[in-house]
C-alpha cells in the first residue's frame, strides 16, 4: 500500500473517530469519506481505543483481504464490541483517544532453529502473527501490532513469549520450532487527546 502523508493519516484517524462514535450511539455507521485512493487497495487495519491511558479496545483485519477504507470500517465498528471489554457506552468515545493502524502483507519468517528468532525480529518495526495448527481441527493464532512491545517494555524473547500465552499456549511455545511467524509493518497514526491533534506514531 502506499505511504500515507500526516494529513492522510489524520483523515483516517478523524473517519475511525466518526464511526466509533456512531457505532457507540447506535446509529448507523456512514462509509467514509474524503480517504486517499490508497485506502482503495488491499490492506489490514486496526483500531486502538484508549481511554485514561488505559487499553479500551483494540480490533482489526491482519490479512489484505478487503480495500483499506472497508476494512477501516469493520475495525472502527467491532472495537466498540472488543469481548475482553463491556461494549463501548455512547458517552465513552469522547474520553478516548483513537489509533489506526494500516498493515503491510504479513510475510512467513523462515526459520530453522527456534532460538534465532529473537534476532531475526526488530522492535518497534516488526508487528507478529502466531499460528499453530496442532491438527485439522484445532488451529491457534494471536497477533501483536509494531507498536506493543514499545509499550509494554518487552525484550524480542518476550515479545515472543507473550504472543504465544495471548494464543493460550505456554510463553516457552515459541522454542518449540512447530509455530509459524510472520512479520509486517505498520503506518500508525494516533489522537495525542481525545479529539485532538493526529500525529504519526
Amino acid at each position: 500500500m502506499s505511504l500515507l502523508t500526516d494529513d492522510e493519516g489524520a483523515a483516517v484517524v478523524r473517519a475511525a473517530r466518526a464511526m466509533v462514535e456512531a457505532e457507540a450511539a447506535g446509529r448507523d455507521i456512514v462509509p467514509p469519506e474524503g480517504l486517499p485512493a490508497s485506502m482503495d487497495e488491499k490492506s489490514g487495519v486496526f483500531v486502538t481505543l484508549e481511554k485514561e491511558g488505559r487499553l479500551r479496545g483494540c480490533i482489526g483485519i491482519v490479512m489484505p483481504v478487503y480495500p483499506a477504507r472497508q476494512a477501516l470500517m469493520y475495525a472502527a465498528r467491532d472495537v466498540c464490541h472488543d469481548p475482553r471489554f463491556p461494549a463501548l457506552r455512547e458517552n465513552e468515545p469522547a474520553l478516548c483517544t483513537v489509533e489506526v493502524s494500516v498493515l503491510t502483507p504479513p510475510e512467513k519468517i523462515e526459520y530453522s532453529d527456534p532460538r534465532d528468532l529473537p534476532g531475526m525480529i526488530v522492535l518497534g518495526r516488526d508487528g507478529l502473527l502466531l499460528n499453530y495448527r496442532r491438527n485439522a481441527k484445532s488451529c491457534r493464532s494471536a497477533v501483536f501490532l509494531p507498536q506493543v512491545p514499545g509499550e509494554q517494555g518487552w525484550n524480542a524473547e518476550e515479545y515472543l513469549s507473550n504472543l504465544c500465552e495471548k494464543a493460550g499456549l505456554q510463553d516457552d511455545a515459541w522454542l518449540s520450532g512447530v509455530i509459524e511467524f510472520s512479520r509486517f509493518s505498520a503506518e500508525v497514526f494516533s489522537e495525542e487527546a481525545p479529539r485532538g491533534k493526529v500525529v504519526r506514531v
